[in-house]
């Protein structure tokens, strides 16, 4: 598995007041098996359900507010 670090300064605010990643399938591949993991005060991560949808060869991860963490992927 192969994991891509992100901060809460890489989201970006959309049209629909939810905070975005995108992400582009050449970076993470078809998006199938995608895990989002926040991290916690104490440095561990934990798993949390992020909206995750689909448009051309992009995928794009929402949630309600920016956070540190990281998206675990198979390529």
């Amino acid at each position: 598995m192969l994991n891509r670090n992100f901060t809460k300064s890489d989201f970006v605010l959309n049209n629909e007041n939810r905070y975005q990643l995108e992400f582009t399938v050449n970076e993470i591949g078809e998006g199938s098996n995608l895990t989002v993991e926040r991290k916690k005060e104490n440095g561990e991560y934990e798993t949390i359900q992020a909206e995750i949808s689909r448009l051309n060869d992009k995928i794009f991860i929402n949630w309600s507010e920016p956070f540190d963490g990281r998206l675990i992927f198979e390529k």
